[in-house]
């Protein structure tokens, strides 16, 4: 079989029914052998990857609006990624930056602490393997430094699965079930979910009531703010529909947090890493966070997070907290040649066909009575499904075929939140590509209203 770079095409072609038949046998053998936890949205069985294609087992190709989540920021294996991982592996695959020091590892937390926009002041960086564990130590951090137990968190929100993490998650219920208790301190408001205000108002009648009800009601009745030590955030909601907030939510958070000594913790794991077109999402609302969290796109898929905080704030004793494997020397490789990418030209080409994708898909609503809302920022871009436009109705039957028509013909996209579907492509994606993407989606949507 030819490989990727051999046929070098940018568009899917699919060889096979749907899945094939190396496809068939390899999801028998995982349902053999693999966790039932995990979700598959549909059949695919992939074999290699290059740019924003992927081709699978059988040969297939399809253009991937996924990026492993939010993850392959750079596209599936970038060749300049692909020789920081060897030549590092080359020289030191694991020595524990824990116990030890490397260079590369001091470089990328100088180039994070140069960064991340958390205001004119010293930063520190602290890393390890994941998402999850970079919420973790944001958490540990904020109880460490302000001596305070409790948490506000954001209905829709998806922080992670460890223990921690899972506690300020809000996105689905099933997440939870059967782990219970999970560690106490986690309350949950609506966040500003302006397409559907938990309170009823318009953007233009907006109070930033979302807000109000931390203090006027969180603070008031059941949660005293001097033992709240941390709102914690995403600038852009993921998991709970690709939701972009309006500015003075952010502009709130600030000032409610200041007024209470209360540390505010931006999760940057999906937004961040150039997905909006800006280095983080934070960047588009010019707050300043204290601490934040980003991993998914740092490494174009080598597993490695980063929390990065005030120095005064990541002010904890040596052995209070640390991590074997984080900030491993290939992934931190990975990670410096990455951020380079996205400064010379993958920030640039997700602020500009992110913007090209969000203007033709904004039109969908006109076209298609199940589209209710399409918002984004960069190429983090949600279509939101509804059974009728005037009630809002949610639809995420529809939104799950919708995803199963685009999978059939060679587009990969998947859910977020109940009725979303998201966009999340490689940075590197084309015009063209996204062109193609954007011609799917509106294909399968004709079909679903004849």
């Amino acid at each position: 079989m030819n490989t990727l770079a051999e046929v070098r095409a940018d568009f899917p072609r699919l060889s096979s029914a749907l899945p094939g038949p190396k496809a068939q046998a390899i999801i028998e053998r995982d349902r053999a052998v693999l966790s039932p936890s995990y979700t598959r949205g549909y059949p695919l069985v992939v074999a290699r990857g290059e740019g924003a294609m992927i081709e699978d087992v059988d040969g297939n190709r399809f253009l991937d609006c996924n990026a492993g989540i939010a993850v392959v920021a750079a596209g599936h294996c970038h060749p300049r990624i692909v020789a920081a991982i060897r030549e590092q592996a080359g020289k030191l695959i694991h020595m524990s930056g824990t116990d030890f020091y490397y260079e590369n590892m001091v470089e990328l937390a100088e180039k994070l602490a140069a960064l991340a926009p958390l205001g004119a002041v010293q930063k520190r960086v602290y890393f390890g393997n994941s998402g999850t564990e970079a919420v973790e130590a944001a958490l540990k951090m904020a109880r460490y430094h302000t001596g305070r137990g409790q948490f506000v968190a954001f209905f829709g929100a998806f922080h992670g699965r460890t223990m921690g993490s899972l506690a300020l998650t809000g996105s689905k219920s099933i997440q939870k079930k059967g782990f219970f208790p999970i560690v106490q301190g986690a309350h949950h408001v609506p966040y500003a979910y302006c397409y559907r205000c938990a309170y009823g108002k318009t953007p233009d009648s907006c109070s930033v009531e979302c807000v109000q009800a931390i203090e006027n009601t969180l603070f008031r009745h059941t949660l005293p703010s001097e033992e709240v030590a941390a709102i914690v955030v995403e600038p852009v909601q993921g998991e709970g529909g690709y939701v972009v907030p309006p500015q003075k939510f952010f502009d709130e958070l600030r000032r409610l947090a200041d007024k209470h000594g209360i540390l505010l913790i931006f999760d940057e794991i999906q937004c961040g890493m150039g997905r909006t077109g800006k280095m983080f999402a934070a960047e588009h609302f010019g707050v300043s966070p204290d601490i934040m969290t980003v991993a998914k796109g740092i490494a174009s898929g080598m597993p490695l997070g980063a929390t990065i905080a005030r120095a005064e704030v990541m002010n904890w004793k040596p052995g209070a907290h640390a991590s074997t494997f984080g900030g491993n020397p290939v992934c931190v490789a990975a990670a410096l040649a990455t951020i380079e990418l996205l400064e010379q030209e993958l920030i640039d080409n997700a602020a500009r066909v992110g913007a090209h994708m969000l203007g033709r898909l904004g039109d969908l609503p006109k076209l298609f009575p199940i589209v209710g809302d399409v918002r984004g920022l960069g190429l983090m871009i949600g279509i939101e499904m509804v059974r009728d436009q005037a009630t809002k109705e949610r639809a995420p039957e529809l939104r799950d075929l919708l995803e199963q028509l685009c999978f059939e013909r060679g587009v990969l996209v998947l859910g977020a939140g109940p009725n979303t579907l998201r966009i999340c492509p490689p940075l590197v994606i084309s015009k063209d590509q996204a062109d193609f993407a954007v011609d799917t989606i509106e294909e399968c949507l004709r079909e679903m209203i004849k």
